[in-house]
């Protein structure tokens, strides 16, 4: 097993940092993993910062991940000397990858090994261009079109030292070149093209007299696209004509007059009629004669209360609208995943409805912060139930929590 280490110093970065583009894709990595987990996303972010960073990991990138996910750095470190799939020096802009396992090294891998030391020089050892550089891995899972090479995130197959030299010719110069077999072999099919198969019809359906079996699945095809369209089109005009004013019209009452009824408890009724509502064959329901019922004493019944309303998960009380935002101050929000229990999906949601600094948060009232509660559809009670408003006054001043997804708040 070979010794990886981090490369010398005087070639390592002062430091490292996620552009805004891939700081978010980190962020969205992270969110997959529970709270307490986030140490499973290093993986993919640590490949994110050797593509950002001309295709190796420095040591500052290490320290960056490792920060980012609350991990120790050299945790980070084992992963990274670890996987060879992370490089730890630097490489050239095009990274060539040979094949040296058994069936490249049957099919000439050493001639193609002879050619990147001829052209690029040792391994590990960037041309002076900075266009090439070259690395012997294990197998890549080709075989069948060895000897290869993996070069960036492409496979380059059936190689000679001859093709293999005008690739790297090519790629220096920018020339463009074709991925994939080198010789115009069709994927993994036998040098020289296929030895079976070749009459027609042993798979064209003639042998067990199915005719013309192309056209007529493309007929059958076209049909059903036909009728999908003509179903489409007589839907849509349904759905025109119920919207004119005389289909409207010509509704049953129960559809257009119904709204119109006073609600059980409304002002249109005694404040005792809210379950006095007419059975559907026009007599009062059991319940509502039971309700209704005077004592044998003959005294007056005590009025009946309304039913409560079923619990919705938002806070009960009045509700005062909050001021709210139509964008951002200056063209950038806060990042609301810093309050703990607030997602992407919450955070998209807050946006929408106008909220996107902490201060706006931190200045809720009561009332304003049922107003909110209420409408965060599949998560109403949560601002209430997390305590946005403490956390946002604390992250308003730029205080800023240990974890990227927040503190949870101690009750």
């Amino acid at each position: 097993m070979s010794v990886r280490r981090l490369a010398p110093d005087h070639v390592q970065p002062a430091s490292f940092a996620f552009d805004p583009a891939n700081e978010n894709w980190a962020d969205q990595q992270i969110a997959k993993y529970p709270e307490g987990r986030q140490a499973s996303a290093v993986i993919p972010l640590l490949w994110k910062a050797q593509e950002q960073h001309d295709g190796w990991v420095p040591r500052a990138a290490i320290e960056a991940v490792a920060r980012k996910l609350g991990m120790a750095p050299m945790r980070v470190m084992e992963i990274a000397t670890f996987y060879t799939m992370f490089n730890l020096q630097p490489v050239g802009e095009h990274f060539i990858q040979l094949c040296g396992t058994t069936p490249c090294a049957l099919r000439g891998a050493e001639a193609i090994r002879k050619v990147c030391e001829d052209v690029i020089g040792p391994q590990s050892t960037v041309s002076a261009d900075g266009k090439l550089s070259w690395l012997e891995v294990e197998c890549l899972g080709a075989c069948c079109n060895a000897p290869m090479v993996q070069i960036n995130f492409d496979y380059y197959e059936d190689l000679t030292p001859e093709n293999f030299t005008a690739l790297l010719d090519d790629l220096r110069h920018g020339r463009p070149v074709k991925t994939g077999s080198q010789i115009g072999r069709s994927g993994s099919e036998p040098l020289g093209g296929g030895e079976t198969l070749k009459d027609p019809a042993l798979y064209d359906g003639t042998v067990i007299g199915a005719g013309d079996w192309q056209k007529r699945v493309a007929e059958q095809r076209k049909a059903a696209a036909e009728a999908a369209a003509a179903k489409a089109a007589a839907e849509a005009e349904a759905k025109k004509a119920e919207a004119t004013p005389a289909a409207v019209a010509e509704k049953p009452a129960s559809e257009t007059a119904a709204a119109g009824r006073p609600k059980p408890s409304g002002t249109a009724q005694p404040s005792g009629a809210a379950n006095d509502t007419p059975a559907a064959g026009g007599k009062p329901s059991p319940e509502a004669v039971k309700e209704s019922a005077k004592p044998a004493d003959n005294k007056p019944a005590e009025p009946v209360a309304a039913k409560a309303p079923e619990a919705t998960g938002a806070p009960a009380g009045p509700e005062s609208k909050p001021e709210l935002l139509t964008a951002a101050r200056d063209g950038k929000g806060d990042d609301l995943g810093l309050i703990w229990g607030v997602g992407l999906k919450l955070a998209k949601m807050l946006n929408e409805m106008g909220v996107w600094h902490f201060d706006q948060i931190a200045s809720w009232k009561a009332e304003e912060l049922a107003w909110v509660d209420a409408r965060l559809t599949g998560f109403k009670g949560r601002a209430t139930r997390d305590d946005w408003v403490s956390q946002a006054k604390k992250l308003a001043t730029g205080w800023r929590p240990d974890s990227a997804v927040g503190d949870k708040p101690v009750k």
